[in-house]
């Protein structure tokens, strides 16, 4: 692995730019590609074969970059596809979900919650992850199906807000001492769930996520030694238009950069 290659990161929409966003921040001198599987969004509801199968297929894509390393931003990726893809690729894999599960288990605290998507759910893998490294950690998890449209703002039937309270209301009940908000798109409802509970309750694992990443490039002297603002690419396997639009939510793109269709 060349430490001057790009980093890629991936997600299932513009989620992941969340975590992209975090990163640039801390690491603004490395080449990023970005890569949004708009064509099977969302991932949330899709089997694990399915996650399997198009995860193992960005990959690919990313091996034929060049990469260094790739970010596994989508909590449902990490959760169904990790274990299955790890040994496949020369590169270095960094999947959110694991990342984010083995920070926190080493907190001192005793009871965890995690909102997450139905997918992440059903795996179970934020449990799993954070009790085979703590195992006097009770986790509690739970699917909010209609996090992700509220923050992308798209038109529901139901009143956003009291979707989140209602929600967190039941969390509340399980009494944590943190909450994960285990999906890219979860802390942009921040404003919302603070209302209601400290902010100091809530994790947003693209920040502890990206610390870690940043030392681990270091250990394995990955990073990239350059003292200039680094390139960025940006792909999809559909609808560029769209990606763009709503990017703006979790990322600054700018102006002179392309979204390319995979």
């Amino acid at each position: 692995m060349d430490k001057h290659s790009p980093i890629g990161f991936f997600d299932s929409g513009v989620g992941g730019l969340s975590v992209l966003s975090c990163f640039k921040n801390i690491l603004p001198n490395e080449d990023t590609i970005y890569y949004g599987d708009l064509k099977n969004l969302p991932y949330g509801d899709k089997s694990q074969a399915q996650i399997i199968g198009y995860s193992k297929k960005i990959l690919d894509f990313f091996e034929n970059q060049g990469v260094k390393a790739v970010v596994i931003a989508c909590n449902t990726s990490s959760a169904l596809a990790y274990e299955s893809v790890k040994d496949h690729y020369d590169f270095k894999l960094y999947p959110v979900l694991q990342s984010c599960a083995k920070v926190v288990s080493s907190m001192p605290i005793k009871r965890v919650g995690v909102f997450a998507t139905e997918g992440t759910v059903k795996s179970g893998a934020y449990a799993k992850e954070i009790t085979k490294n703590n195992p006097d950690i009770q986790v509690r998890e739970m699917s909010c199906p209609n996090w992700v449209k509220i923050v992308e703002k798209l038109v529901l039937d139901i009143d956003p807000e009291a979707d989140i309270k209602s929600k967190l209301d039941e969390m509340l009940q399980f009494n944590p001492d943190k909450i994960i908000l285990g999906c890219t798109h979860y802390p942009f409802l921040t404003p919302i769930l603070t209302k209601f509970a400290p902010e100091a309750l809530f994790i947003n694992p693209a920040d502890i996520f990206v610390e870690f990443i940043k030392s681990d490039l270091g250990e394995n002297n990955l990073l990239n030694p350059k003292t200039t603002g680094g390139k960025e690419e940006f792909y999809v396997s559909a609808n560029p238009e769209g990606f763009k639009d709503h990017a703006k939510i979790f990322y600054r793109i700018n102006e002179g950069v392309g979204i390319n269709l995979a």
